[in-house]
């Protein structure tokens, strides 16, 4: 994997698989509507930096949206599977107090995660001839083309 970038270490399996914020089951959309300057925003803008490649990680499942500079204050919406939204206000939150918040209100109890299998963080794999292997973010050309013949056979 390529170290190049800003904080290069987000894209590590295990940074990714630090979050601890696994929603339940009738989350199914997560909007992030924040701005790139204002001192008010600078919470939203490390949440969006920081957490938010942890939480795709943590749950693949859930369709994550992000509006840059469309709202005068930042906010997130969660689109429920029962047609419900929630709002929730991020203005003054850093972003361990955004993590917290939404793991309190939307996020699986410790049990829930543990009993549904999400503990642990291999479970994104895939298994070739000698076992377990760690998804590969970067397939290139001849990766790519391997990987299209055994999926798509």
């Amino acid at each position: 994997m390529s170290m190049k970038g800003r904080f290069p270490i987000r894209r590590t399996l295990q940074y990714l698989g630090q979050g601890d914020v696994v929603f339940k089951d009738s989350v199914k959309v997560m909007t992030v509507n924040y701005n790139t300057h204002g001192e008010l925003g600078e919470g939203a803008r490390k949440f969006v930096f920081f957490n938010i490649p942890q939480i795709q990680y943590k749950n693949p499942w859930v369709q994550i949206m992000m509006f840059k500079n469309m709202t005068p204050t930042p906010f997130l919406r969660f689109y429920l599977d029962s047609g419900e939204q929630v709002l929730v206000d991020v203005e003054t939150k850093s972003n361990k107090e955004i993590m917290e918040h939404i793991k309190k209100i939307l996020g699986k109890s410790e049990k829930v995660c543990v009993a549904s299998g999400h503990h642990t963080k291999e479970w994104l794999h895939w298994e070739d001839a000698e076992g377990m292997v760690p998804p590969t973010f970067s397939l290139k050309g001849s990766d790519l083309a391997s990987v299209k013949e055994t999926l798509f056979v």
